[in-house]
């Protein structure tokens, strides 16, 4: 642990180096700032973050993840010359590209918030948050693994953005088709399915199901409601976020174990 906590010091500062991510913190602080002065009401401007949050967090810690990977491979080479752990040396380089992209998020976010005292929807804010930094292991963890598994960097850098792609827009546009096609049929139980199978459809039905906004939730979140009550909703979709942000990282850890830097 000490070695891990080591090395993700030295990662701390290493990705600290990066304008990006101060960039990154200050886009959301602008932006939650701007939504609460201009937007209406802070219930209207939750929703108008809740987008923007499902947009960009995960395109950025996928992207920022597998490029930071490739770039420190010759450090990592180095680290492992030495009586260094591959497990310490990976929670390391793991946690601090977590913490960075989180802290991103929290300050953004939480700061223009806390300083109105929560402006009236303090809980729905924290959960925003919350779920914003969940998307955040979720697919560091995955840019994680696809630079592992992914020796050239433009092909990794790729794939990161089709998964993305994939995840954050045409997945919903497939469930519709499908749901159109099949009108009449059951499709309680395998919205639901296709619900849990993917962690932004995850946070966004979360965040609706909250701000009491049906007409917004679509068909995967219209099952949902149908079937979980806002507090068992909350609680599935926290254990499966959970799963998700644990399995990418999972994942990483043992081809990191496996890889011949």
């Amino acid at each position: 642990m000490r070695v891990a906590a080591k090395i993700a010091a030295f990662q701390l500062l290493d990705v600290l180096r990066s304008r990006w991510l101060f960039g990154y913190a200050i886009f959301f602080l602008l932006a939650t700032e701007l939504l609460l002065r201009f937007g209406g009401d802070p219930t209207r401007a939750l929703v108008s973050l809740t987008s923007i949050v499902l947009f960009t967090v995960p395109l950025a810690a996928i992207v920022f993840a597998t490029i930071y990977v490739h770039r420190a491979r010759e450090f990592v080479e180095l680290l492992l010359a030495q009586p260094v752990g591959r497990d310490a040396m990976f929670a390391g380089t793991y946690a601090a590209m977590a913490v960075l992209l989180s802290a991103g998020i929290v300050l953004g976010i939480g700061m223009p918030f806390a300083l109105r005292g929560g402006a009236g929807v303090g809980g729905d804010a924290v959960l925003l948050v919350g779920a914003g930094v969940a998307l955040t292991l979720v697919f560091a963890g995955t840019g994680v693994a696809l630079a592992l598994r992914t020796d050239d960097r433009l092909r990794a850098f790729g794939i990161a953005l089709g998964v993305w792609a994939c995840a954050a827009l045409a997945y919903d546009a497939v469930l519709l088709v499908a749901a159109t096609a099949l009108a009449g049929a059951p499709l309680e139980r395998p919205l639901l399915v296709a619900t849990l199978a993917n962690p932004i459809d995850l946070a966004r039905v979360v965040m609706l199901m909250h701000l009491d906004i049906s007409a917004l939730m679509g068909y995967t979140g219209a099952s949902f409601t149908r079937l979980f009550s806002a507090t068992a909703g909350t609680a599935i979709a926290a254990v499966s976020l959970a799963a998700w942000a644990a399995g990418p990282a999972l994942l990483g850890a043992r081809l990191f174990r496996r890889k011949d830097f």
